[in-house]
């Protein structure tokens, strides 16, 4: 199964975001990216890919300690960029960076010590992705009208493991779905 370790924002944070893609939609050109919807807004901490069923066991039991020796930290969504040339529009963060970091490097550590290959280390940087395209489009617009943006602040008390499951109908601007087969509480927090 396709895995990854996430943190999801509050809906609070979720409602705020919303609003301001419902404005981001509207701006020229705007049907050139594949908008994420609500459903697939998280903060990817470590990408496992595919994942044998019979090293989910051990995955999980190492992200419960990683959640267990990582205390609540306050996040909020904040400002935005851009990934590859316009092939990638995301949300950055604000709050405790260096414990959402922490968090990702231990999750990250997780998945290596339970074998599942994670390729070359890089340092993590914070980023909700909201838009996609296959080709490279000029988001500058929408980094801008992002610039301003900022949620409610929320405290992030739990780290989940979440499946992805791509498209396979070939429907134009299908999205994949993704389901959360596990949550931890972060440390006192539990």
């Amino acid at each position: 199964m396709r895995l990854f370790a996430a943190v999801l924002p509050s809906e609070g944070a979720v409602r705020e975001l919303a609003s301001e893609m419902d404005e981001l939609e509207r701006l020229p050109e705007a049907d050139r990216l594949r908008w994420t919807g609500r459903p697939g807004w998280h903060f990817t901490l470590a990408f496992y890919g595919e994942v044998d069923e019979e090293v989910v066991p051990d995955l999980s039991e190492r992200l419960e300690r990683a959640a267990r020796h990582t205390e609540s930290f306050p996040l909020a969504l904040r400002g935005g960029g851009q990934f590859g040339r316009g092939r990638a529009l995301w949300v950055g963060a604000e709050g405790d960076l260096d414990a959402l970091r922490l968090l990702a490097d231990r999750a990250e550590a997780a998945g290596r010590k339970a074998g599942v290959p994670m390729g070359e280390h890089r340092r993590y940087k914070p980023h909700l992705t909201v838009a996609r395209s296959r080709d490279a489009v000029d988001v500058r617009p929408y980094v801008e009208a992002l610039h301003a943006f900022t949620s409610p602040t929320w405290t992030v008390t739990e780290l989940c493991l979440v499946r992805s499951r791509l498209p396979k109908s070939g429907v134009p601007r299908e999205h994949p779905r993704y389901e959360v087969v596990a949550r931890w509480p972060l440390g006192a927090a539990g």
